[in-house]
C-alpha cells in the first residue's frame, strides 16, 4: 500500500469510500449487508487502508452507524482515520447533527470533517447558517482535527468558496474522463493554487470507468492484457501532485482486492498516459451524440419534438448517468416516446445522426428509470 504524509501522519493513498457498500436486496429499503460489508472493511484494514470516508446521508443515514460498529468498535482508534460530512439539506440543525454523527461513529473526534456537496445555492446557505464557524470552534476544541469541503460547484464559485475559511483540505470529483472532457483539471488547479491537499472522489466515476466500450478496452488490453480497466484510472491519479487520498467506493471483495493490488504498482508513465487518453477519446466519441444544435431537424417534425434539446439531455444521461434526467424531460411537451420514426429529421441532419434510433433508445431507457 502506498502512503502519503499529511501533517506528519502516513495516510493510505487508497481510501475506503462507504457510499456503495453491499446491500441486502431481499429486504425492504435494501439495508447494508453487515456481514459482506464487514468483510470489505476487514480486508481494507488488513491491507493497510487507514482512511475511511462516509457522510451523514449515505445509505439512507446508516453508513456512519455501520462504520461505528464495523470499524470503531472492532479496531484501535489510532489505526484509522474517519472522514464524514455535514449536509445542510439533510439536517439544518448542525449542532445536533454533529453530536449525532459522533454518537453513530462511536467516537469523540472526527479526523476529517467536510462541508458536504458545495454548489452556489447550498454554499451560500452554509455561509449564512453559521455552521462553518461552529465547526471551526469544534476544531479548536479538539473534536475535529481537520476541516474541509466537498464540491460539485462550477469553477467560478469554487474560487469564491475556497476563500471562505482557512480550510485544511478539499474533496473534488477527479478522474481522467472529467480531466479531459469536464472541469476537473481547472478545479484541481484552483486547489493547487491554494496549496490544499486534495481528497479525490469519483476516481472511477461511480464505476463507469471500470468498463469502457469494446474499442476503448481493446486499446488498453493490447498494452497490458492482465491489468484491470479500473487500475488505469487509479494509476493515472497517482501521477498528480497534491493528491492526498484517492477514494473508491468498493462494493465487493473482488473490487477491493483489485484496487489494493493496483496500489502496490507504479503510477502511469507518460507513454501509458498517452495510451489511456487515446482510449478515453474513443470512449467519449462513442458516448456522445455529435449534435451541433443547428435545428435543421426540427422544422416539420410531426411529433413536435425539440430534437436538439432532447439529444442534449440524452448526452448528459449517457455521460453522467440518470440523476435528474426524468425531471428535465418533464419540461418538454413532446419526448422521445412520441417519435413516430418517420426519418424526416435524419434527412435534414448535416451530421447524419440516426435520430429515430436514438429517440427509441432514449425512450426505452427513460421507461426503465
Amino acid at each position: 500500500m502506498k502512503y502519503r504524509q499529511y501533517k506528519g501522519i502516513d495516510i493510505s493513498l487508497l481510501g475506503m469510500g462507504n457510499m456503495r457498500l453491499p446491500v441486502d436486496e431481499t429486504k425492504e429499503g435494501k439495508p447494508i449487508d453487515y456481514d459482506r460489508a464487514c468483510e470489505i472493511i476487514d480486508y481494507a484494514m488488513a491491507n493497510g487502508i487507514n482512511y475511511y470516508d462516509t457522510a451523514y446521508v449515505y445509505h439512507s443515514k446508516t453508513s456512519e452507524d455501520f462504520l461505528g460498529k464495523a470499524l470503531t468498535d472492532r479496531y484501535p482508534r489510532d489505526k484509522f482515520m474517519l472522514a464524514t460530512k455535514y449536509n445542510i439539506d439533510a439536517n439544518p440543525d448542525f449542532k445536533a447533527c454533529f453530536e449525532e454523527q459522533l454518537e453513530k461513529l462511536h467516537t469523540d473526534c472526527i479526523d476529517f470533517y467536510l462541508i458536504h456537496a458545495i454548489n452556489p445555492e447550498r454554499g451560500e446557505r452554509y455561509i449564512e447558517s453559521g455552521c462553518i464557524e461552529y465547526f471551526l470552534e469544534q476544531k479548536k476544541a479538539g473534536r475535529i482535527k481537520n476541516i474541509g469541503f466537498s464540491t460539485h460547484a462550477p469553477c467560478d464559485y469554487l474560487r469564491k468558496f475556497v476563500n471562505v475559511a482557512d480550510w485544511d483540505f478539499a474533496q473534488i470529483q477527479l478522474n481522467y474522463f472529467d480531466w479531459l472532457f469536464g472541469t476537473a483539471k481547472e478545479e484541481y488547479e484552483i486547489l493547487r493554487e491554494k496549496n490544499l491537499p486534495i481528497m479525490v472522489m469519483e476516481s472511477i466515476r461511480g464505476g463507469r470507468l471500470s468498463q469502457l466500450t469494446p474499442e476503448a478496452e481493446r486499446i488498453l488490453k493490447a498494452k497490458y492484457p492482465n491489468m484491470s480497466i479500473s487500475s488505469w484510472a487509479l494509476r493515472w491519479l497517482m501521477t498528480l501532485p497534491g493528491i492526498q487520498v484517492i477514494l473508491s467506493g468498493m462494493s465487493t471483495l473482488d473490487q477491493i482486492k483489485d484496487n489494493v493490488a493496483t496500489f502496490d504498482t507504479d503510477p502511469l508513465t507518460p507513454s501509458e498516459i498517452e495510451t489511456l487518453f487515446v482510449a478515453a477519446e474513443k470512449f467519449h466519441t462513442h458516448l456522445v451524440i455529435p449534435c451541433t444544435g443547428c435545428r435543421y431537424c426540427t422544422d416539420g417534425c410531426p411529433a413536435g419534438i425539440d430534437i436538439p434539446e432532447v439529444l442534449k439531455v440524452f448526452n448528459d444521461f449517457k455521460v453522467n448517468g440518470a440523476m435528474g434526467i426524468k425531471a428535465r424531460m418533464e419540461a418538454f411537451s413532446a419526448g422521445p416516446a412520441d417519435c413516430i420514426g418517420c426519418g424526416q429529421c435524419t434527412g435534414h441532419c448535416p451530421q447524419s445522426i440516426r435520430i429515430p434510433d436514438l429517440m427509441a433508445e432514449f425512450a426505452e431507457k427513460l421507461e426503465k428509470l
